[in-house]
């Protein structure tokens, strides 16, 4: 073998690692990680912070790599070519021989396994080869400014429009949210970070304690009665209602009960509840979950009043209830599970109609849909667009819903059996 063959082949391998030079370095600055690389330039390293200059300049970062590749490439051929036809004499043959060598060299050596390479190790290699790629980027800007100019234009012609939104943020975060748990394994924690995903898209009727099912004191009861009612409720905050105008006075803290009962026995004076209670607060129910943790952060309250459109008092929503909306049930000494939920023995569950569709899904596991009724009797209600009666069986979302007690408009108890 001559020193000119010798060379040639030196000269088409240095080009075949250029190639994929160019090709790993695509794939490695396209797949790192986004959040990676931005807590990395947080923490002052540069090479990151380049990745993330070429990663917002996409545009120009895939063309000067795809220029760099098809030059090398092209070359690399040229040279196989005019090696190929001096050695056999013929120009067919050397043409044919030279580009199936050529296809198989550059797929294998110069794509394949050089993108395998650095897709497996894309953080690793983007902040090794990030340097020399801006400053080929830089190089090449002219050339490549020109052709994204032409590019551009040609796609107007066809009425193609280029978006220069990157990440559709929220989608993006939800599907990584998904596969991350997937791959992990951590159910849990896809459900919290998902579940705070929602809070703007839940409003605070759906969560609300209904008016039914709230405790109150009455602030024209005896005194002994209130205060024991104060101290064997399992809230540490009960609102105060006056009977005779209809109307939520305040809020009580029993621990400034407490305090005041402590106080006054010793001066042996009575307790007036109404200078102890809180200024109520109310929201409207169409408030979202995000929107109202925020108002609770911002007033520092525990506990708000819900109403409708025209000032009605539909419910209470508090910070635990938000906060139980993420992260699960928070239960202590005194929580039952679910009020006016029994399950009988053949697996099947009696429920009263005014459970949340939230509640259910939560405890049981279950996926009821809650886009148009927020209680179960209220799904029955939009499923049957009509006013079930005692003994009537419903089936639908994979479930058997039979009414056991309804009265008027109001269904009070059902059993619900899951079919499998």
């Amino acid at each position: 073998m001559d020193s000119y063959t010798i060379t040639l082949i030196l000269v088409i391998t240095f080009l075949l690692v250029i190639s994929a030079f160019f090709s790993g370095s695509e794939t490695a600055l396209t797949a790192a990680s986004k959040p990676r690389m931005h807590q990395l330039e947080k923490e002052n390293n540069l090479k990151a912070k380049i990745v993330n200059f070429l990663k917002n300049k996409k545009e120009r970062l895939i063309g000067t790599l795809l220029l760099g590749n098809n030059l090398v490439n092209t070359l690399a051929t040229a040279i196989a070519t005019s090696f190929f036809i001096n050695l056999l004499g013929d120009n067919e043959k050397g043409i044919l021989y030279s580009t199936i060598t050529m296809t198989l060299l550059i797929l294998i050596f110069g794509e394949v396994l050089p993108k395998t390479i650095a897709i497996n190790k894309a953080d690793k290699f983007a902040l090794l080869f990030a340097p020399l790629i801006k400053f080929l980027v830089q190089i090449f800007s002219p050339i490549t400014h020109l052709i994204q100019i032409f590019v551009h234009n040609l796609l107007k012609i066809f009425g193609f429009k280029i978006s220069n939104e990157l990440y559709k943020t929220e989608e993006e975060l939800r599907g990584a949210i998904d596969l991350h748990a997937k791959s992990e394994g951590t159910k849990h924690e896809k459900d919290m970070l998902q579940n705070v995903l929602d809070l703007d898209d839940i409003e605070v009727k759906e969560i609300m304690t209904h008016r039914k099912n709230i405790e109150v004191i009455y602030v024209d009861q005896p005194l002994s009665k209130n205060i024991n009612k104060i101290l064997s409720s399992q809230y540490t905050r009960l609102p105060l209602y006056d009977k005779n105008s209809d109307k939520i006075i305040g809020i009580l803290n029993v621990k400034d009960v407490l305090k005041k009962l402590n106080k006054k026995k010793m001066k042996n004076e009575k307790i007036n509840l109404k200078s102890l209670a809180k200024k109520p607060w109310f929201v409207p129910e169409t408030t979202s979950l995000l929107d109202q943790l925020q108002e609770f952060k911002k007033r520092q309250r525990h506990l708000s009043f819900v109403v409708d459109e025209y000032g009605t008092l539909m419910g209470i929503v508090t910070l635990e209830d938000i906060i139980e909306e993420v992260v699960g049930d928070i239960e202590d000494e005194h929580d039952i599970p679910i009020m006016g939920a029994r399950k009988n023995k053949d697996g099947s569950y009696n429920l009263n109609g005014n459970i949340t569709i939230r509640d259910i899904n939560r405890e049981f596991g279950w996926k009821l849909p809650d886009e148009n009724a927020s209680t179960i009797a209220g799904l029955i209600f939009y499923e049957i667009k009509t006013i079930p009666l005692p003994g009537q069986i419903f089936s639908f979302y994979g479930f058997r819903f039979e009414i056991l007690r309804a009265k008027k408009n109001h269904v009070g108890l059902l059993k619900v059996t899951q079919l499998n």
